[in-house]
């Protein structure tokens, strides 16, 4: 199974991510979810891994400029339309390392889950 990034190409954050797993000799796919687009099963498997509140990005510009109305009552299933919807409001970036999902980056996670490998 290989390692797949999903994220944006120009967010600084997968910059990092990627920079990371190049200088680690990792090899993975990237998928540019606003290119590319993303499906609402695979939203929807990260939503039940990962939880819909790890991965809706509540500090994003997008987020934030929805209107109230949107932005209150959230749940699951409003959450995976806003996501779907506009998917820069997604926490970036979502690794997908042999099965395992991780949301955003921080070095030392990336350490730990790549440690085994």
């Amino acid at each position: 199974m290989t390692t797949r990034i999903y994220g944006i190409k120009n967010c600084d954050t997968m910059k990092k991510a990627r920079t990371w797993l190049e200088s680690h000799g990792v090899a993975y796919d990237f998928h540019d979810y606003r290119v590319e687009g993303l499906n609402r099963e695979v939203l929807a498997r990260w939503c039940d891994e990962l939880g819909w509140e790890t991965l809706l990005n509540k500090g994003s510009t997008t987020f934030r400029a929805l209107p109230d109305a949107d932005r209150k009552d959230l749940d699951r299933e409003k959450a995976i339309k806003l996501m779907l919807a506009e998917p820069t409001m997604i926490k970036r970036p979502v690794l997908d390392a042999k099965g395992k999902l991780m949301a955003g980056f921080k070095p030392e996670r990336y350490e730990a889950a790549f440690a085994a490998y």
